[in-house]
């Protein structure tokens, strides 16, 4: 039976090259579409990280918060277009084994619970969620544990203080004592002021910390006034002298990231790319870590559909050809019961499916209205389109891009919009897509894994070249990219303009034509995309790099 006295993590035998403690913070886990504590990448990305290092035997623990209502649960109004609701969540596969303790907020004592999910129940590391969501305390600390990523920016603060503080003195109280302390982005960095508190000195907090940064421009890095986060004892009871004297922030914007990179002994972006931009978007900062590259992968055997994988090593032409079919025809039942649309599995089938952000541009391909009115009404090359993806509640350009799109998809039999994008939809709609499309502002996508996943089911990736996808698409052979211009010196809208003429130059060309006129070569290009994602960007890859390259040295 597991002891919550000197935790030690629960496997017969841990792998001895992955045998450092690590304890991982992320604010969201996309774990098992039950538990439903995460919004978008970031936390499919954390999930995948967690079942790889159970599969691997790592002495590693996932640190979270239990979301009360969740993100938001996504539902439509009476015309279909978006409703935020809050509902509230119950887990009974949550271990409940009286992990209380208190830390200070505001000033003020919260008592925190840690829930713990066992690594059996999912099949991932051993993880512990924190909720305040508790009759000890008043209902503004019960609220902190309310709703991933609050708008209320105090709020905010807060469930940073839980996460990190929290975290850090969680693993004290269960004498876990990690070798490496890893901030999966800088929401949990209070934790590197809790261990300065306990160690003294910033070289005992450095030696532990590791930071991964998602973010590849400046001004998207989360930013709060340095007083706030005094007031909200963010730093620790650290005076804001000594704050500004260790980590070199001298005005009055804390810049939670800056911060961490000046903390961490190590770092790293999430692609090549991204890393290469942010060793530059960072480089004008003195006393910063060196920051490498670790490519964000997803976990393989969560994610492939296995059957589709076998026809294409077994050399089954008519069970692979069947087995997509099949896939395609289950997924366009639950677009049916959603938009009343029966879409056909013999159709080329693009889908567009992530969180909606002005950046990733969902509705780029709807801007030339000529365009996009030939490619639906064709009968040579028939096309059907569908849409998904949770705008953040309170971005109401994102959500009026949703809500155009479904509004469109009232005047085309062949255009739907779906709702509920989590897990399971998400692996559904990458088996229904022949095409994945993606079109983020280069460079703007610090990795992008969904096109990951869509491989992993059969999809072709058709994308801007941002991300991971420059080290991944051959065009032609495993893919289709659009090919780079000289964005620095492109204004926005001249580089929407040539990213839209590329996208229905590539489909007209050479996508639509391919898929209809050689079907041959199109299932190959499907195969050579299955087999470049199998174990390059499967997360056991990924999982084995982050000791190798970033807890171990």
């Amino acid at each position: 039976m597991t002891s919550f006295k000197n935790f030690k993590v629960p496997y017969a035998a841990i792998d001895n090259r992955c045998s450092r403690s690590v304890a991982y913070f992320s604010m969201e886990f996309a774990i098992h579409q039950p538990l439903k504590i995460y919004s978008g990448g970031l936390g499919f990305l954390a999930g995948s990280h967690m079942r790889s290092a159970y599969a691997l035997k790592q002495n590693l623990v996932g640190v979270g918060i239990l979301w009360k209502y969740g993100y938001y649960d996504q539902a439509r109004n009476q015309d279909q277009t978006l409703m935020v609701q809050w509902n509230e969540k119950i887990y009974n596969f949550l271990e409940d084994h009286d992990i209380k303790f208190q830390i200070n907020i505001h000033d003020h004592p919260v008592w925190v619970k840690a829930y713990y999910l066992n690594p059996e129940t999912f099949k991932s590391a051993p993880m512990f969620l924190l909720s305040t969501d508790l009759p000890e305390n008043d209902y503004i600390s019960q609220t902190i544990t309310h709703r991933l990523y609050d708008a209320n920016v105090a709020t905010k603060v807060a469930q940073f203080i839980l996460l990190g503080v929290g975290g850090a003195r969680l693993m004290d109280v269960l004498g876990f004592q990690p070798e490496v302390y890893h901030l999966n982005e800088a929401h949990g960095l209070s934790a590197a002021f809790y261990l300065y508190k306990k160690f003294g000195e910033v070289g005992a907090v450095r030696k532990r910390l590791v930071f991964t940064t998602h973010t590849p421009e400046e001004a998207g890095n989360e930013k709060h006034d340095i007083h706030l986060c005094e007031k909200m004892s963010y730093f620790c009871g650290v005076p804001l002298e000594e704050v500004r004297k260790i980590t070199g922030i001298t005005d009055d914007q804390f810049n939670h990231s800056l911060a961490a990179l000046r903390f961490a002994r190590l770092a790293n972006g999430v692609s090549e790319l991204h890393g290469r931009v942010s060793r530059a978007m960072w480089s004008k900062y003195s006393g910063i870590c060196p920051i490498i590259h670790i490519t964000n992968s997803q976990n393989w055997r969560y994610w492939a559909d296995k059957q589709l994988y076998y026809a294409a090593e077994e050399k089954d032409e008519t069970n692979f050809i069947d087995r997509k079919w099949f896939l395609k025809k289950r997924a366009f039942e639950i677009v049916a019961d959603q938009s009343g649309k029966l879409f056909d599995p013999n159709v080329l089938t693009i889908v567009w499916a992530r969180r909606f952000a002005g950046y990733k541009r969902a509705e780029l391909i709807t801007r030339d209205k000529a365009r996009f009115e030939a490619l639906l009404s064709s009968t040579k090359y028939p096309v059907q389109i569908v849409w998904a993806g949770k705008p953040y509640p309170v971005d109401y350009p994102a959500i009026g891009d949703f809500n155009h799109l479904v509004n469109l998809s009232k005047s085309y039999k062949n255009v739907a919009v779906c709702i509920g994008y989590e897990l399971s939809l998400s692996k559904r709609l990458k088996q229904a897509a022949d095409i994945w499309l993606n079109n983020p502002r280069v460079p703007r996508e610090a990795s992008g894994t969904s096109g990951m996943t869509a491989a992993m089911n059969g999809a072709v990736n058709f994308s801007t070249d941002d991300g991971w996808i420059p080290e991944f698409i051959q065009h032609g052979h495993n893919g289709f990219v659009v090919p780079k211009a000289d964005y620095a010196n492109m204004s926005v809208q001249e580089q929407d303009e040539y990213d839209l003429e590329k996208i229905y130059e590539i489909l007209e060309k050479e996508i639509l034509p391919l898929y209809y006129d050689h079907p041959d070569l199109w299932r190959q290009v499907m195969k050579n995309g299955m087999d470049d994602t199998r174990f390059r960007f499967d997360s056991d890859r990924m999982a084995d790099e982050y000791y190798r390259l970033l807890y171990n040295v």
